[in-house]
């Protein structure tokens, strides 16, 4: 079997029986385990009794232990990356390091395991296989408004707070007032909760049932139509060509006697 330098490994996103019995055989056999926070990983290792090296590792200090794990698996020692719960590199730290272990030319390899993003997704019914991960929104509302317009034909999946999420769901129906939405809390725990409505009623919802735990929710994609399709893409075929806003509208309301200041707003978009 081949060996490995660096482990990427996923932990439970709440549920402790989550844990790949590969997970445990990797954490107990490597020489350092790399974390976010010594203190949250420490429990699930005292669960399964790993003794384990601990190693800090975490957004703030990504790039001073590039050097430090470098020197130690040329040493020969191997190492695994953790996060506080679910898959590395998933809105947590581990890209710098990886990028680094791949041009010394370590091996790495990630083993299955939880993720936020997949258990929620495996209970939403939606109509295409196709999504987009934005991870933790933006602060500011223009920056929300603006994912939110930017991917209105495909479900979006984002996290976000308990602190924000009311604020949130305001923008997006403020955004999109038809619009409907998934929201799930306290994944594969005991007050596990998802709830799909429009918009509107999710938000009526929370507001009498305040939130807790970690957040994540989808934005259900935008009804279209293949007209609607297939005038973007003559849009977007007559940009190519140079032509400019103003005179797209003009030719695609002529040749399909659709409103012109309507084709000029998508033109714009």
């Amino acid at each position: 079997m081949k060996e490995y330098n660096f482990y990427i490994v996923p932990t439970p996103i709440g549920n402790l029986g989550d844990i790949t019995l590969r997970a445990i055989e990797i954490l107990k056999s490597v020489d350092v385990i790399a974390c976010e926070d010594i203190r949250v990983t420490q429990k699930l290792l005292n669960h399964f009794d790993i003794k384990t090296r601990c190693i800090s590792y975490h957004k703030f200090n990504e790039k001073e232990r590039v050097d430090f794990f470098l020197k130690i698996l040329k040493e020969g020692e191997t190492i695994a990356l953790v996060s506080d719960a679910g898959t590395p590199l998933f809105c947590d730290p581990g890209a710098v390091i990886v990028e680094e272990l791949r041009k010394n030319n370590f091996t790495v390899t990630a083993l299955a395991g939880a993720n936020a993003v997949a258990t929620f997704l495996s209970q939403i019914p939606r109509d295409g296989e196709d999504f987009t991960f934005v991870g933790f929104l933006p602060k500011t509302k223009s920056q929300i408004e603006n994912i939110i317009k930017k991917y209105k034909s495909t479900d979006i999946v984002f996290y976000d707070s308990p602190n924000r999420i009311l604020n949130t769901l305001e923008i997006i129906k403020e955004t999109r007032p038809d619009s409907r939405c998934a929201i799930g809390r306290e994944l594969t725990k005991i007050f596990e909760e998802i709830v799909i409505d429009k918009t509107e009623n999710v938000i009526e919802y929370f507001k009498n049932n305040p939130v807790k735990g970690e957040i994540a929710g989808l934005i259900f994609r935008e009804a279209t139509n293949e007209n609607d399709l297939d005038i973007d893409e003559k849009i977007a075929l007559l940009k190519s060509k140079n032509f400019r806003a103003k005179e797209i509208s003009i030719i695609l309301s002529e040749l399909y006697h659709i409103n012109k200041n309507d084709i000029y707003k998508r033109c714009l978009s």
